[in-house]
Protein backbone atom coordinates (compact mmCIF):
# COMPACT_ATOMS: atom_id res chain seq x y z
CA UNK A 1 0.00 0.00 0.00
CA UNK A 2 1.72 3.35 -1.28
CA UNK A 3 1.02 6.09 1.63
CA UNK A 4 1.16 9.76 1.20
CA UNK A 5 4.59 9.78 3.31
CA UNK A 6 5.74 7.23 -0.13
CA UNK A 7 8.18 9.32 -2.43
CA UNK A 8 6.41 11.56 -4.70
CA UNK A 9 7.11 8.53 -8.37
CA UNK A 10 5.66 5.98 -5.92
CA UNK A 11 2.81 7.84 -5.43
CA UNK A 12 2.73 8.66 -9.23
CA UNK A 13 3.13 5.13 -10.41
CA UNK A 14 0.40 3.66 -8.36
CA UNK A 15 -1.81 6.47 -9.82
CA UNK A 16 -1.11 5.91 -13.18
CA UNK A 17 -3.79 5.03 -15.26
CA UNK A 18 -4.98 1.02 -15.77
CA UNK A 19 -8.59 1.58 -17.28
CA UNK A 20 -8.56 1.53 -21.18
CA UNK A 21 -12.09 3.68 -20.94
CA UNK A 22 -10.13 6.68 -18.71
CA UNK A 23 -7.61 7.15 -21.25
CA UNK A 24 -10.02 7.40 -24.23
CA UNK A 25 -11.75 10.20 -21.42
CA UNK A 26 -8.92 11.80 -20.62
CA UNK A 27 -7.69 12.10 -24.19
CA UNK A 28 -11.45 12.79 -25.85
CA UNK A 29 -11.24 9.24 -28.23
CA UNK A 30 -14.40 7.05 -29.36
CA UNK A 31 -14.03 3.54 -28.38
CA UNK A 32 -13.63 2.67 -31.89
CA UNK A 33 -10.14 3.45 -31.72
CA UNK A 34 -9.63 0.27 -29.97
CA UNK A 35 -10.72 -1.33 -33.26
CA UNK A 36 -13.20 -4.72 -33.07
CA UNK A 37 -14.18 -4.71 -29.56
CA UNK A 38 -13.39 -8.06 -27.98
CA UNK A 39 -10.44 -8.35 -29.51
CA UNK A 40 -9.39 -5.06 -27.68
CA UNK A 41 -11.02 -6.34 -24.98
CA UNK A 42 -8.95 -9.56 -24.95
CA UNK A 43 -5.84 -7.70 -25.70
CA UNK A 44 -6.00 -5.46 -22.30
CA UNK A 45 -6.96 -8.93 -20.64
CA UNK A 46 -3.44 -10.21 -21.95
CA UNK A 47 -1.09 -6.81 -21.33
CA UNK A 48 -3.18 -4.99 -18.95
CA UNK A 49 -2.95 -0.52 -19.56
CA UNK A 50 -0.21 1.26 -17.46
CA UNK A 51 0.29 4.51 -18.59
CA UNK A 52 1.42 7.77 -15.96
CA UNK A 53 -0.67 10.25 -15.96
CA UNK A 54 2.37 12.78 -17.02
CA UNK A 55 3.10 10.96 -19.58
CA UNK A 56 -0.89 11.50 -20.78
CA UNK A 57 -0.12 15.11 -20.30
CA UNK A 58 2.10 14.42 -23.41
CA UNK A 59 -0.22 13.41 -25.60
CA UNK A 60 -2.44 15.38 -28.18
CA UNK A 61 -6.32 15.22 -27.30
CA UNK A 62 -8.40 13.75 -30.01
CA UNK A 63 -6.12 12.43 -32.52
CA UNK A 64 -6.04 8.68 -32.19
CA UNK A 65 -2.57 8.58 -34.50
CA UNK A 66 -0.48 10.63 -31.14
CA UNK A 67 2.67 8.61 -31.48
CA UNK A 68 2.91 8.96 -27.61
CA UNK A 69 -0.95 6.63 -27.55
CA UNK A 70 -0.11 4.19 -30.27
CA UNK A 71 2.81 3.03 -27.92
CA UNK A 72 0.56 2.74 -24.61
CA UNK A 73 -3.18 1.70 -26.19
CA UNK A 74 -4.60 -1.96 -26.34
CA UNK A 75 -6.08 -2.73 -29.69
CA UNK A 76 -7.65 -5.30 -31.68
CA UNK A 77 -4.89 -6.29 -33.76
CA UNK A 78 -2.66 -7.72 -31.25
CA UNK A 79 -4.47 -10.60 -30.59
CA UNK A 80 -3.68 -11.79 -34.26
CA UNK A 81 -1.45 -14.83 -34.59
CA UNK A 82 1.30 -13.77 -37.35
CA UNK A 83 3.56 -16.52 -37.73
CA UNK A 84 7.45 -15.55 -36.32
CA UNK A 85 6.47 -13.63 -33.74
CA UNK A 86 6.18 -15.64 -30.29
CA UNK A 87 6.14 -15.52 -26.42
CA UNK A 88 9.75 -15.67 -25.86
CA UNK A 89 11.33 -13.90 -28.80
CA UNK A 90 14.77 -13.76 -27.80
CA UNK A 91 14.90 -17.18 -26.13
CA UNK A 92 15.33 -16.08 -22.37
CA UNK A 93 12.86 -18.34 -20.97
CA UNK A 94 13.71 -21.62 -23.67
CA UNK A 95 17.58 -21.65 -23.19
CA UNK A 96 18.33 -22.07 -19.64
CA UNK A 97 21.74 -22.26 -20.25
CA UNK A 98 21.72 -18.23 -20.52
CA UNK A 99 19.91 -18.33 -16.64
CA UNK A 100 22.66 -19.68 -14.51
CA UNK A 101 21.05 -18.44 -11.51
CA UNK A 102 17.23 -16.44 -10.48
CA UNK A 103 17.41 -12.83 -11.89
CA UNK A 104 20.67 -13.60 -14.33
CA UNK A 105 20.64 -13.21 -17.90
CA UNK A 106 23.90 -13.78 -18.97
CA UNK A 107 23.80 -13.65 -22.91
CA UNK A 108 27.13 -11.91 -24.02
CA UNK A 109 30.68 -11.83 -22.87
CA UNK A 110 32.05 -9.96 -19.82
CA UNK A 111 28.32 -8.60 -18.74
CA UNK A 112 25.45 -9.91 -17.43
CA UNK A 113 21.97 -8.88 -17.09
CA UNK A 114 20.08 -8.98 -13.39
CA UNK A 115 15.74 -8.63 -14.04
CA UNK A 116 15.77 -6.94 -10.57
CA UNK A 117 11.52 -6.83 -11.10
CA UNK A 118 8.68 -7.52 -13.38
CA UNK A 119 7.11 -4.13 -12.43
CA UNK A 120 6.83 -0.92 -14.80
CA UNK A 121 5.80 2.08 -14.97
CA UNK A 122 4.31 2.19 -18.24
CA UNK A 123 3.58 -0.98 -20.18
CA UNK A 124 4.29 -0.55 -23.85
CA UNK A 125 2.17 -2.43 -26.00
CA UNK A 126 5.95 -3.60 -28.18
CA UNK A 127 7.40 -4.74 -25.21
CA UNK A 128 9.54 -8.17 -26.33
CA UNK A 129 9.46 -9.41 -22.08
CA UNK A 130 5.24 -8.76 -22.13
CA UNK A 131 4.81 -12.41 -21.91
CA UNK A 132 8.01 -13.06 -19.63
CA UNK A 133 7.70 -14.93 -16.96
CA UNK A 134 8.88 -12.94 -13.86
CA UNK A 135 7.22 -14.63 -11.13
CA UNK A 136 9.21 -17.72 -11.43
CA UNK A 137 12.56 -17.14 -13.11
CA UNK A 138 13.39 -14.15 -10.79
CA UNK A 139 14.65 -14.94 -6.98
CA UNK A 140 12.74 -15.69 -3.95
CA UNK A 141 11.76 -13.08 -1.65
CA UNK A 142 14.24 -10.59 -3.83
CA UNK A 143 17.01 -12.43 -2.39
CA UNK A 144 20.09 -11.76 -4.68
CA UNK A 145 23.13 -13.44 -2.71
CA UNK A 146 23.02 -15.86 -5.15
CA UNK A 147 23.40 -13.67 -8.20
CA UNK A 148 25.65 -11.60 -6.51
CA UNK A 149 27.91 -14.38 -5.76
CA UNK A 150 27.65 -15.75 -9.46
CA UNK A 151 28.80 -12.54 -10.59
CA UNK A 152 31.95 -12.60 -7.92
CA UNK A 153 32.64 -16.01 -9.33
CA UNK A 154 33.24 -15.17 -12.64
CA UNK A 155 36.24 -12.23 -13.50
CA UNK A 156 35.36 -12.30 -16.93
CA UNK A 157 32.25 -10.19 -15.83
CA UNK A 158 33.28 -6.55 -15.97
CA UNK A 159 29.59 -5.03 -16.10
CA UNK A 160 26.25 -5.73 -14.40
CA UNK A 161 22.99 -4.57 -16.17
CA UNK A 162 19.97 -3.43 -13.84
CA UNK A 163 17.00 -4.60 -16.21
CA UNK A 164 13.51 -5.65 -15.72
CA UNK A 165 10.65 -4.66 -16.13
CA UNK A 166 12.06 -1.39 -14.94
CA UNK A 167 14.53 -1.57 -12.24
CA UNK A 168 13.78 1.76 -11.20
CA UNK A 169 10.60 0.55 -10.04
CA UNK A 170 11.98 -1.30 -7.60
CA UNK A 171 12.59 0.83 -3.97
CA UNK A 172 15.57 2.96 -3.75
CA UNK A 173 16.25 1.02 -0.53
CA UNK A 174 16.35 -2.41 -2.39
CA UNK A 175 18.32 -0.80 -5.36
CA UNK A 176 20.96 0.22 -2.93
CA UNK A 177 21.72 -3.18 -0.97
CA UNK A 178 22.04 -4.48 -4.77
CA UNK A 179 24.22 -2.22 -6.00
CA UNK A 180 26.53 -1.82 -2.97
CA UNK A 181 26.83 -5.74 -2.84
CA UNK A 182 27.40 -5.81 -6.12
CA UNK A 183 30.28 -2.50 -6.28
CA UNK A 184 32.00 -4.51 -3.66
CA UNK A 185 33.05 -7.07 -6.50
CA UNK A 186 36.85 -6.05 -7.62
CA UNK A 187 36.38 -7.45 -11.00
CA UNK A 188 33.17 -5.39 -11.34
CA UNK A 189 34.25 -1.97 -13.39
CA UNK A 190 30.72 -0.80 -15.17
CA UNK A 191 27.28 -0.46 -13.84
CA UNK A 192 24.83 0.14 -16.45
CA UNK A 193 20.82 1.09 -15.66
CA UNK A 194 18.19 -0.07 -18.38
CA UNK A 195 15.40 2.02 -17.60
CA UNK A 196 12.22 4.06 -19.25
CA UNK A 197 11.27 6.06 -15.83
CA UNK A 198 13.18 9.24 -15.77
CA UNK A 199 11.49 9.66 -19.11
CA UNK A 200 7.90 9.00 -18.09
CA UNK A 201 7.95 9.90 -15.00
CA UNK A 202 11.05 11.89 -14.21
CA UNK A 203 10.19 12.54 -10.38
CA UNK A 204 11.97 8.97 -10.40
CA UNK A 205 15.69 10.91 -10.09
CA UNK A 206 14.78 12.12 -6.48
CA UNK A 207 17.20 12.63 -3.97
CA UNK A 208 17.24 9.50 -2.46
CA UNK A 209 18.10 8.09 -6.06
CA UNK A 210 21.04 10.06 -6.82
CA UNK A 211 22.23 9.44 -2.56
CA UNK A 212 22.99 5.83 -3.47
CA UNK A 213 24.04 6.43 -7.33
CA UNK A 214 26.71 8.73 -6.05
CA UNK A 215 27.55 6.66 -2.87
CA UNK A 216 31.48 6.60 -2.99
CA UNK A 217 31.09 2.76 -2.89
CA UNK A 218 28.94 2.88 -5.98
CA UNK A 219 31.01 6.08 -7.34
CA UNK A 220 34.11 4.06 -7.78
CA UNK A 221 32.02 2.03 -10.83
CA UNK A 222 31.73 3.85 -14.35
CA UNK A 223 27.78 4.61 -14.13
CA UNK A 224 25.34 4.13 -17.66
CA UNK A 225 21.83 4.79 -17.48
CA UNK A 226 20.44 3.70 -20.64
CA UNK A 227 17.58 5.68 -21.34
CA UNK A 228 14.34 4.83 -23.73
CA UNK A 229 12.60 7.41 -25.83
CA UNK A 230 10.94 6.51 -29.09
CA UNK A 231 9.52 10.22 -29.82
CA UNK A 232 10.98 14.05 -29.80
CA UNK A 233 7.42 14.31 -28.13
CA UNK A 234 8.29 12.79 -24.95
CA UNK A 235 11.28 14.99 -24.06
CA UNK A 236 9.93 17.99 -22.28
CA UNK A 237 11.27 19.89 -19.25
CA UNK A 238 10.72 17.22 -16.61
CA UNK A 239 12.80 14.94 -18.44
CA UNK A 240 14.95 17.47 -19.59
CA UNK A 241 15.86 18.54 -15.43
CA UNK A 242 15.78 14.90 -14.87
CA UNK A 243 18.35 14.25 -17.38
CA UNK A 244 20.17 17.38 -16.04
CA UNK A 245 20.37 15.69 -12.39
CA UNK A 246 22.05 12.63 -13.72
CA UNK A 247 24.57 14.40 -15.43
CA UNK A 248 25.74 16.38 -12.37
CA UNK A 249 25.81 12.51 -10.60
CA UNK A 250 28.25 11.84 -13.08
CA UNK A 251 26.06 9.13 -14.83
CA UNK A 252 26.76 8.58 -18.61
CA UNK A 253 23.56 8.87 -20.72
CA UNK A 254 22.58 6.98 -23.81
CA UNK A 255 19.30 6.71 -25.06
CA UNK A 256 17.69 3.46 -27.07
CA UNK A 257 14.72 3.83 -29.56
CA UNK A 258 12.15 0.80 -30.81
CA UNK A 259 11.85 1.50 -34.71
CA UNK A 260 7.97 1.45 -34.56
CA UNK A 261 5.66 1.76 -37.68
CA UNK A 262 3.23 4.77 -37.01
CA UNK A 263 5.07 5.76 -34.16
CA UNK A 264 8.70 6.71 -35.28
CA UNK A 265 9.47 5.62 -38.70
CA UNK A 266 10.11 8.61 -40.59
CA UNK A 267 13.84 10.03 -40.67
CA UNK A 268 12.77 13.35 -39.88
CA UNK A 269 10.77 12.04 -36.51
CA UNK A 270 14.30 10.15 -35.56
CA UNK A 271 16.43 12.84 -36.61
CA UNK A 272 14.42 15.43 -34.24
CA UNK A 273 14.54 13.07 -31.57
CA UNK A 274 18.22 12.33 -31.97
CA UNK A 275 18.39 16.13 -31.65
CA UNK A 276 16.26 16.37 -28.54
CA UNK A 277 18.31 13.97 -27.26
CA UNK A 278 21.66 15.50 -27.67
CA UNK A 279 20.16 18.96 -26.40
CA UNK A 280 19.08 16.85 -22.96
CA UNK A 281 22.90 15.64 -22.54
CA UNK A 282 21.72 11.71 -23.50
CA UNK A 283 23.52 10.31 -26.97
CA UNK A 284 21.89 8.20 -29.00
CA UNK A 285 22.68 4.82 -28.38
CA UNK A 286 20.87 2.07 -30.23
CA UNK A 287 17.76 2.15 -32.72
CA UNK A 288 16.46 -1.56 -32.60
CA UNK A 289 14.44 -3.46 -35.16
CA UNK A 290 11.18 -4.90 -33.13
CA UNK A 291 11.99 -7.66 -31.29
CA UNK A 292 9.13 -10.62 -32.68
CA UNK A 293 7.27 -10.42 -29.63
CA UNK A 294 3.40 -12.10 -29.87
CA UNK A 295 0.93 -9.23 -30.18
CA UNK A 296 3.32 -6.46 -31.21
CA UNK A 297 3.25 -7.65 -35.27
CA UNK A 298 1.84 -4.28 -36.49
CA UNK A 299 4.93 -2.16 -34.93
CA UNK A 300 7.10 -4.19 -37.41
CA UNK A 301 9.31 -2.14 -39.88
CA UNK A 302 10.85 -4.81 -42.49
CA UNK A 303 14.43 -4.59 -42.34
CA UNK A 304 14.68 -3.17 -46.09
CA UNK A 305 12.37 -0.04 -45.24
CA UNK A 306 14.75 0.26 -42.16
CA UNK A 307 17.53 0.13 -43.88
CA UNK A 308 16.41 2.99 -46.69
CA UNK A 309 15.31 5.13 -43.50
CA UNK A 310 19.06 4.74 -41.57
CA UNK A 311 20.50 5.52 -44.86
CA UNK A 312 18.66 8.66 -45.22
CA UNK A 313 19.28 8.72 -41.01
CA UNK A 314 23.04 9.20 -41.78
CA UNK A 315 22.72 12.06 -44.40
CA UNK A 316 20.68 14.23 -41.98
CA UNK A 317 22.72 13.96 -38.77
CA UNK A 318 26.28 14.14 -38.13
CA UNK A 319 27.76 10.84 -37.10
CA UNK A 320 27.60 11.08 -33.28
CA UNK A 321 23.87 11.85 -33.24
CA UNK A 322 22.82 8.53 -35.55
CA UNK A 323 22.23 5.65 -33.41
CA UNK A 324 23.47 2.05 -34.32
CA UNK A 325 20.69 0.45 -36.24
CA UNK A 326 20.40 -3.18 -34.41
CA UNK A 327 18.61 -6.45 -34.15
CA UNK A 328 18.92 -9.07 -31.55
CA UNK A 329 18.88 -12.54 -32.71
CA UNK A 330 19.12 -15.33 -30.09
CA UNK A 331 21.78 -17.24 -29.89
CA UNK A 332 24.49 -13.94 -31.10
CA UNK A 333 27.55 -12.95 -29.52
CA UNK A 334 26.20 -9.31 -29.54
CA UNK A 335 23.50 -7.66 -31.23
CA UNK A 336 23.56 -7.40 -35.13
CA UNK A 337 24.21 -4.56 -36.43
CA UNK A 338 22.92 -2.81 -40.18
CA UNK A 339 25.60 -3.64 -41.99
CA UNK A 340 24.91 -7.57 -41.38
CA UNK A 341 20.80 -7.18 -41.24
Amino acid sequence: MITRTAPLWQRQLAEGVTSVDELLRLLALPPSVLGASVEAQAAARDFPLRVPRAFIARMDPGDPNDPLLLQVLPRDREMAVVPGFTGDPLGEVANAPVRPTPGVLHKYHGRVLLVVTGACAIHCRYCFRRHFPYDTLRPERSDWDPAVHYVAADPTIREVILSGGDPLAASDQRLATLVEALAAIPHLDRLRIHTRLPIVLPERVDEAFLAWITAPSVARLQRVVVLHANHPAEIDDGVRAACRRLRQAGVTLLNQTVLLAGVNDEAATLAALSDALFATGVLPYYLHLLDPVAGAAHFAVTEDRARRLYRDLLARCPGYLVPRLVREVEGAAAKVPYGLL
